[in-house]
Formats: structure tokens, C-alpha cells, sequence
């Protein structure tokens, strides 16, 4: 068996892939280069198409993490606690899917910015009030559909153990 090769050799397998590669990389190459070509054509088509109307767009922003002083009780409006907010604003149909400019959608970085200064600068018993009162801004501020708006005490100062408490508003825009 000294003289015979073994047939599950491992070299024999690293042989052969090497043989495959170098049978003809140029084939290879062009079908790559078409399919890239490809994607590449159908942007373009996408963005060239007239006919294409204007998609509908929600912007999710999701754990904005801000230090306040919402409570029923005087501790918590005096001592303050952490309050995570999630906001859904149904935008509706914008061009910024065809255009990629920000003038055509939300800054969600301004919006970010907006809700936390209504989150820290008044303070509010109920986390209900709170949501109010950010949902009818944005939605005061911003060409929207409707928003939801969602604000949840990691830490709520109850006797129980519970992971969480937090409350939920959805607003649609008047017409």
C-alpha cells in the first residue's frame, strides 16, 4: 500500500480546486461583469421611470434613551429617571425613494432632536400625557399620515419586580 495513493487524500481534493480555478478565470469574469451590469440597468430603469409614482415610507426610530422627569409621584419629577421612546411616523408616499434627497422625507436625526427637547424640558404625571403631547407635535411640525409614539420606564418605581411599564399613543393627521 506504500506505492498505491489513497483515494480520500486531501491533497488530491485541494489538487482538483486548484485545477477547476485555473481551467478558465476569464469566463468567469465576463458572467460577473454582466450581472453586475445588470443590477446596475435596472436602478437606472428604476430611477428613469416616469410612470413610477412616489412609494409610501414609514421611519421607524426605536430606544431614544433620554434622561427625564415624567412621575406621578414629587421623587420621580424631582429626582428624575431614564425614559426610552419609540416613534412610527407614516410619512406616505415621498419621492426620496426616487430622488435620495433629505428635503424630500424626515430628518429622523431632527426628530430625534425635537422629542427630546419636549421630553426634558416640561415635565408630565402620566406617561399617556407625554405621548400626547410629542404626537401632536410631530405631527404639527411634519407633513405625516399619522404617528405612533411609545414611552416605556425601564425602571418603574413599583413595589413589584416588573421589567418594564410604557404606553402607546397612535394619531392619524386631519384631513
Amino acid at each position: 500500500m506504500d506505492g498505491e495513493r489513497r483515494h480520500d487524500d486531501p491533497d488530491d481534493d485541494d489538487r482538483a480546486d486548484r485545477e477547476e480555478l485555473a481551467e478558465d478565470p476569464s469566463d468567469r469574469d465576463d458572467e460577473d461583469e454582466q450581472d453586475g451590469e445588470d443590477e446596475l440597468d435596472e436602478d437606472e430603469d428604476r430611477d428613469d421611470d416616469p410612470d413610477r409614482g412616489a412609494e409610501s415610507v414609514t421611519i421607524e426610530i426605536t430606544g431614544l434613551s433620554l434622561y427625564t422627569h415624567h412621575g406621578v409621584s414629587e421623587a420621580e419629577r424631582e429626582v428624575g429617571q431614564r425614559l426610552v421612546l419609540d416613534l412610527r411616523l407614516d410619512v406616505g408616499e415621498t419621492d426620496a425613494t426616487a430622488t435620495d434627497a433629505l428635503e424630500d422625507t424626515i430628518d429622523y436625526a431632527e426628530v430625534c432632536q425635537l422629542v427630546a427637547l419636549l421630553a426634558q424640558q416640561r415635565s408630565h404625571k402620566t406617561l399617556e400625557r407625554l405621548c400626547s403631547v410629542v404626537a401632536d407635535r410631530l405631527l404639527g411640525d411634519y407633513e405625516l399620515e399619522g404617528v405612533w409614539v411609545k414611552a416605556t420606564k425601564p425602571e418603574p418605581p413599583i413595589p413589584l419586580s416588573v421589567d418594564e411599564v410604557s404606553v402607546e399613543i397612535w394619531r392619524e393627521a386631519e384631513e
